[in-house]
């Protein structure tokens, strides 16, 4: 019994890819929240390797819920970022959540839009992000377009990411 309280009280912070996953995922935790709440930040852990500054600022024992794409070959950077969060001392529990293959292609799986530009009515893929980004009310408009969480983040990547677990039923209402 004192584990499921421990875990109950578990701070969660996502590290996301860029501006449109921390939209989706703040979305998500609204109103009815489909998604665990916690603080998102903005942080490539595919691309960058996490400051001990940065580290520092997570409450040891947190939840560190890490969303990255897997459309490039080369998984080096966010196998350190693992290493470096499971040796940090501070007894993170870490959640791998890949993107297969990136953002777009997980809205297309989770809604009824066969292009990402269908639903944000862009002129351009190259325009997609950007307008997801300034949508005003993203649940809503996920919602019209047949939004489905329990299609969102649950394939295995084929390529070099493909021995990273993924863990979004964990985070998952």
């Amino acid at each position: 019994m004192n584990w499921i309280l421990r875990m109950n009280n578990r701070k969660t912070v996502y590290l996301v890819e860029g501006g449109c996953e921390k939209a989706l995922i703040d979305a998500l935790k609204g109103h009815p929240a489909v998604l665990q709440a916690g603080k998102v930040h903005v942080y490539n852990v595919t691309s960058k390797c996490l400051s001990r500054g940065f580290m520092m600022t997570i409450t040891p024992g947190s939840e560190v819920v890490l969303v990255f794409d897997t459309d490039t070959d080369d998984a080096t950077t966010l196998l350190k970022n693992l290493q470096l969060l499971a040796e940090a001392g501070a007894s993170y529990k870490i959640i791998t959540i890949p993107q297969v293959n990136n953002f777009e292609d997980e809205i297309v799986r989770s809604t009824d839009v066969r292009k990402p530009s269908e639903l944000t009515n862009s002129k351009s893929l190259s325009n997609f992000k950007a307008d997801f980004i300034r949508v005003k009310d993203c649940r809503a408009l996920l919602d019209k377009h047949g939004f489905r969480i329990e299609k969102l983040w649950t394939r295995r990547a084929n390529n070099s990411f493909s021995n990273i677990v993924q863990m979004s039923m964990i985070i998952k209402k």
